[in-house]
């Protein structure tokens, strides 16, 4: 692949095709424009039980966009959980850029001011593109996602993409759809209004779950 920069990444989303890398330690990128895509409908997120009572219960402290390369960083790492990742040293330098450009995100949750769970994505008009999500510490992560949809339901936003379609994401209520409707809703994306940016996420755990309707 040609060395690419954040004008040609955004282009890319919107055409619904995304990079990876084979591996961490991979020097290149390849284009990926999945047959089927994962996305989670906003109006749809399920919490499950147990979840809903950890949100409630605000055991984890949740913010967004203060330590960006460091949720990339800790997302790319291997753990006894998780084998080798596909986010390499140019994914990552390609999404601090989108960071710094305003369309890259990061959702963390914190314990005790320490960061143990949280995901990172690409905004782009109405959409939320889901890159990756990393938890230290039990349910971090998820409550990071739930925090996130809230966040884009109170924003405006009308399309969250998974890529794809795992037994983790599909107890949240991902589907999966063929590549022709992901497209078509991709260009519903372009009509109204949203935007990402505002300050840190201050919402309570019971109020997040009220925006969620759960």
């Amino acid at each position: 692949m040609p060395k690419i920069g954040p004008r040609e990444l955004l282009n890319a989303y919107a055409n619904g095709i995304f990079p990876m890398a084979e591996t961490a330690r991979s020097k290149e990128l390849f284009w990926v424009n999945p047959e089927w895509r994962g996305i989670i409908p906003l109006d749809m997120f399920h919490v499950p039980r147990r979840l809903k009572r950890t949100v409630r219960q605000n055991v984890y402290t949740v913010h967004i966009n203060l330590r960006f390369a460091e949720v990339m960083a800790l997302c790319a790492e291997t753990t006894s959980e998780r084998g080798e990742t596909w986010i390499n040293s140019e994914i990552r330098h390609l999404y601090q850029q989108l960071h710094a450009a305003g369309h890259a995100h990061s959702v963390e949750a914190y314990a005790d001011d320490q960061l143990v769970g949280g995901l990172y994505g690409v905004s782009l008009k109405r959409a939320f593109f889901g890159e990756s999500m990393f938890s230290r510490a039990r349910d971090a992560s998820k409550v990071a996602l739930c925090h996130l949809v809230a966040h884009l339901k109170l924003k405006g936003f009308v399309l969250l993409d998974t890529q794809f379609l795992t037994e983790h994401l599909a107890q949240f209520g991902a589907i999966e759809i063929s590549r022709p409707e992901y497209l078509m809703r991709l260009v519903e994306t372009s009509f109204g209004m949203a935007s990402f940016d505002g300050p840190p996420s201050s919402l309570a755990g019971a109020e997040v779950l009220q925006v969620l309707g759960a």
